[in-house]
């Protein structure tokens, strides 16, 4: 999602190239100036693209925003999709005492599309590895949304030491029935009616969606490239592909990390089943399901979200050491 909101005046190519080239002036306070932030929030088409790292050979798109511990933002697997469109909301506020790093994974958004490569969890676990490694961090604590969430879980548990809490949010990650939801979004060919039928799968509050905002998401998922790798990473039948980004059940139930499950409880896209069931899995976990919210829990409840997440990564209780 892109906010049309008309940009300030001040928001000038200088300032916005100082953030897309990865360089931020002033980074000694913990947060961008008032004036920078408003432009961020505003001007989603430039700030999707952020600062290039070379991770694994592959030219990847990060935004790396704040100061502090490091948090990793692992977005959906919408059409389009960017960590900017999947995570702006929440960055500024998660951003004020923490460093956030939200990456597009490999295939997609502005990240480089490899000609000779075959898309799956491995794949993009590796990446996520070898951003870390590109970037010198050692251990974060790591947010996924969705098929981000998928991916959070299975790196937690090939790399437990790397990981210091976790936040799964709309997570898929084990396996069920896809919904119908969840098929449209990865059979999705390429129109604005396509893009306006499958965002209405995504918000309970259908205020959120309008057709120009359909046209926009339309725009942004026919970008050179993009529908190319989408549409090569779930090919029909695509239950296949839930049972692929799934862990085995009995590496989950051996996760001793700190955990949070974030739910829309009128999500149609994965099923409030798949929390439950990670809630009986992970030990120490939490659950927290929101009522009159679909799968875009960080966009319909964005205070909300933002306050779980600060609270639960401040907590020094129960913390494990891994």
């Amino acid at each position: 999602m892109v906010l049309t909101e008309r940009m300030p005046d001040e928001c000038n190519d200088d300032v916005l190239a100082s953030f897309n080239s990865g360089a931020t002036p002033g980074r000694s306070s913990t947060i961008f100036s008032a004036r920078r932030r408003q432009c961020l929030t505003m001007s989603g088409a430039h700030l999707e693209i952020a600062k290039y790292v070379q991770a694994g050979g592959i030219r990847t798109n990060v935004h790396d925003v704040g100061e502090g511990p490091p948090v990793v933002l692992i977005h959906g697997s919408g059409p389009g999709v960017t960590a900017w469109a999947n995570w702006r909301t929440v960055i500024p506020a998660l951003s004020i005492d923490r460093r956030v790093i939200a990456p597009d994974m490999v295939g997609f958004g502005f990240t480089e599309r490899p000609s000779n490569i075959n898309y799956d969890r491995d794949v993009w676990v590796n990446h996520l590895v070898d951003l870390l490694d590109a970037m010198e961090i050692d251990r974060v604590d790591l947010i996924g949304n969705s098929f981000g969430g998928a991916l959070s879980l299975a790196f937690a548990i090939r790399f437990p030491g790397r990981v210091r809490k976790l936040v799964l949010m709309g997570a898929a990650g084990v396996d069920f029935k896809i919904t119908e939801g969840l098929d449209a979004v990865w059979g999705y060919e390429p129109s604005a009616e396509n893009m306006r039928k499958i965002m209405d799968y995504f918000a309970y509050d259908r205020s959120l969606v309008n057709d120009e905002l359909a046209e926009l998401r339309f725009k942004a998922s026919i970008r050179p490239g993009f529908q190319e790798a989408f549409s090569s990473m779930f090919p029909s039948p695509r239950q296949r592909w839930v049972g692929a980004l799934a862990s085995p059940e009995n590496d989950i139930r051996a996760l001793q990390h700190e955990t949070l499950i974030l739910h829309g409880r009128d999500d149609q896209v994965v099923p409030l089943e798949t929390s439950l069931r990670l809630h009986e899995l992970i030990i120490s976990s939490q659950l927290h399901v929101f009522g009159r919210c679909g799968h875009w829990v960080q966009i319909e409840h964005a205070t909300g979200f933002t306050r779980q997440v600060r609270d639960f990564l401040s907590d020094a209780e129960g913390q494990t050491s891994v």
